[in-house]
Order: structure tokens, then sequence, then C-alpha cells
């Protein structure tokens, strides 16, 4: 059976001159016009450093992208994740003709409607139903056909009573929310989309997302999502590449392609060092499943291991954990003893274990901090130890498992998950 190919991107590199606006000096763009007509390549594709923001190169020409080549079906719908700086902007400014690349080519089967950055086509003088009809008339439609569907847009934009203002008088929440509705409700066969829904709040991203699946499953359009949300990357998208330092590193299945780009630039599963001082610290912390790993199922078990080191003895020491949300709220407590009867523990190097119990934690992702610690006096762990980690469905289910298995989800202190405590030296 043969593939439906809607875009195919072949040997798409992309070259920029640092420290220029434009392509570079005029000696440059001659040299290039001499080499052009007497049917050489272009001398400067031979240069160039990879695309490495943190290092100093040696070359003023830099590599963006490098020999980018993939496809995508009609009505798939591709992530393409990586690291701040990877490429994917870039590729997805190509992909949406905005800029041209230094090499290659790429095909299309239909209309592309992207949504880049806030506000991408839209004009700040006109109102937000005129920046509706200009919209639909760049992406090739009628009058007729976007006035059909001018309704749905307003309603699912949430932005009905400032339809008849300027956009350049809106909030940038609510220019994306306008942008996105007019990019889904107007047909292209091709909808590209970058970050910009993590500037809308948590209802429209949830709306987004939702209209993303139905167009891709039931409209039979393709979708090109970039984001940093790996629980939404892995809900919507079947497929995806990850893109590092301008070349994909990998391409295929969403959960290959996940456990790849965790293990190497998100998450951290473990951690070895010294946080602390010379009485108390910690050396080493690590969590993990049965099948080690980096995305863990909502419905198995999770051990948290903490290796420590006291030079004294203590009476009064805290050993624990916190899940927190992302964004650093606790949500959960894990202690070797509770704050009523302090740990007395005598020198010497000891580890920790907790375990936490299938069922116990919603999907999404999460940050784990360690605390070692003297009550109102000391807290020796700092944020350098901290690991991360993200708990994914497994199954159809999703969240039903969390709600239906954890009868006292609402408990913030879990001192029952504490396993054991051996001393190791």
């Amino acid at each position: 059976m043969s593939k439906d190919i809607i875009l195919k991107a072949e040997n798409i590199s992309k070259q920029y001159r640092l420290g220029q606006v434009g392509t570079g000096t005029l000696s440059h763009d001659l040299n290039r016009w001499w080499h052009q007509v007497r049917g050489k390549e272009n001398p400067y594709l031979r240069i160039g450093d990879t695309n490495d923001r943190a290092t100093k190169g040696e070359s003023d020409y830099v590599w963006a992208l490098q020999d980018i080549n993939f496809e995508v079906e009609r009505g798939e719908v591709l992530g393409i994740i990586g690291k701040n700086g990877a490429g994917k902007s870039t590729l997805l400014k190509i992909l949406s003709r905005v800029t041209a690349p230094t090499t290659g080519s790429i095909k299309f089967g239909g209309r592309v409607a992207s949504l880049l950055e806030v506000g991408t086509g839209f004009n700040g003088e006109m109102t937000g139903r005129e920046n509706i009809y200009l919209n639909g008339a760049i992406l090739g439609m009628t009058k007729k056909e976007i006035t059909s569907k001018i309704d749905e847009i307003i309603d699912f934009s949430g932005c009905e009573r400032y339809i008849d203002t300027p956009v350049k008088r809106y909030s940038s929440g609510m220019t994306v929310r306008l942008a996105f509705a007019v990019a889904a409700f107007l047909d292209p066969e091709i909808l590209i989309i970058d970050e910009v829904l993590a500037v809308g709040d948590a209802e429209f991203q949830k709306k987004a997302i939702g209209k993303m699946q139905d167009i891709s499953r039931t409209g039979g359009r393709t979708v090109l999502f970039v984001s940093h949300n790996m629980v939404a990357v892995r809900s919507l998208c079947a497929r995806g590449i990850v893109l590092e330092q301008g070349k994909v590193v990998i391409e295929g299945n969403i959960d290959k392609v996940l456990n790849f780009y965790l293990k190497s630039n998100l998450n951290r599963n473990s951690w070895e060092g010294e946080d602390g001082d010379k009485s108390m610290r910690l050396l080493e912390v690590r969590i993990s499943n049965e099948e080690d790993v980096e995305i863990f199922n909502n419905t198995e078990s999770i051990q948290i291991v903490m290796r420590f080191e006291l030079g004294e003895k203590f009476n009064d020491v805290v050993v624990g954990v916190n899940i927190c949300s992302t964004s650093g709220n606790p949500l959960i407590g894990l202690l070797y003893n509770d704050y009523n009867d302090y740990c007395e523990i005598e020198p010497g190097s000891y580890e920790v274990y907790f375990i936490v119990p299938a069922c116990s934690l919603a999907i999404g992702d999460y940050e784990m901090q360690f605390n070692l610690s003297i009550p109102h006096v000391k807290k020796f762990t700092t944020e350098k130890s901290n690991l991360r980690f993200s708990i994914s469905a497994d199954s159809d289910y999703g969240n039903k498992f969390f709600l239906e298995n954890n009868q006292n989800y609402n408990s913030v202190l879990r001192p029952n998950w504490f396993d054991k405590i051996k001393k190791i030296d």
C-alpha cells in the first residue's frame, strides 16, 4: 500500500552569517555570483560551524539546519522537539515559506497555515473580524467560505466582545487565541503550530489540543506540532523527530522519540555528587521503575533512593523527598520519619528507600526535591540535586486509573511510602 505523502523535506539546510544583517558582505555576494555563473558550488556552503549557541566558533557562518530529511503522511500529527536553539523554529519558518532554505527543497500536497509566533499574519490596525477575512484570503478561501465559518472562529477564540476592536489593542493571549482559531477553522491541509500555545491559559491550551486532535483524526488534516510540553506531545502525536544543533538525531514512534529526548536533554532520573557540607551531605539520588526507562506509567510503582553521609551524630534530622509540580509547588511529602519524631542517626553513610505505589500520581511532569535538614535550623540540600520525571498513561483510561485506585490522593504527607533505611559503611 503506497503512502499518501503530503509534505516531503529533502536535504534542507539553512546557513546564517553571524553579526550581519542580510547574507553577508558585497565581496561575498560577488564571489557567490562568480561561482554561480561558472556553474560551481556556492563556496560558503563548505564552511560554517555547527549551531551550538553555548560555544564560541571559529567561523562567521553557522548552520542553523543541516541535511534535514523527513516525510509526513496526510492526516498525521508530527511532533518536532528539541532544546532551545536546536533549529525547530527555523525549520517551521522554512516549511511555512517565511524564509528560504540555503539548500534543499520542500514538496507540499496542500494549503499550509502557520502559527509561528503571537500575531503571525495579523495587521494590528485591522479589527479581529477583518483579520479573519484577511487570513482566509491568504489561504485561498473565498469570502463566502470564510463567512460560513466566522461564527465558529469567534466562539472558539473567546474574543467575541473585542472582535471589532483593532488587534493592536489585544493582549498576547487574546491574539494567540484568535490566530489559532483562524488557522484551525479555515481548512488548511497542513497546520504548523510552534510553541505559541504556551502563551494561552490552561483552558485554551486544552481546547487547542483537543481541536488539533479533532482535525487530524476526523478532518484528515496534517499537523506539525512544536512544544516543550512533553505530555501534550505524547497525547497528540503519533510520530516525532528530535532536532539537536540543527540536525535530526532520531525519528520514529513518539514513545521512542520522547524516551530518547527526555533521557538526553530534559529529565534527569539520577544525580551523583555532593550537596551539603561535611556534617551532612547528599551523595546520590535516583528514581527508577522495573524497566528502568525515563517515562513512568501511572500503573507502575516508582522507587526513590537517597544516599547520604553524616559526619557527626544528629538527634533531629529530617530525611525526605518532596514531589512537586514543574513550577515548584509541593504536592506530596515523603519522610523517613514524621516531624513529631525526628530521626536520631549515628555518623556514617546511609541509603534510604521510598516506594511511590502505582496509581498515586496523575499524568504530567514532576520535579523531585530532596531534603536533608535540621528542622527550623538549616537545610543542607539545594536545587542542584533535584530530579525531574514524567508520568504517562498506560492505556486509554489516562487519569481514570489515578482517580479509581488512589483513595487518599488529597493527602499531602505520605510517610507510609517509606520503605527502608540501611547503613552502608
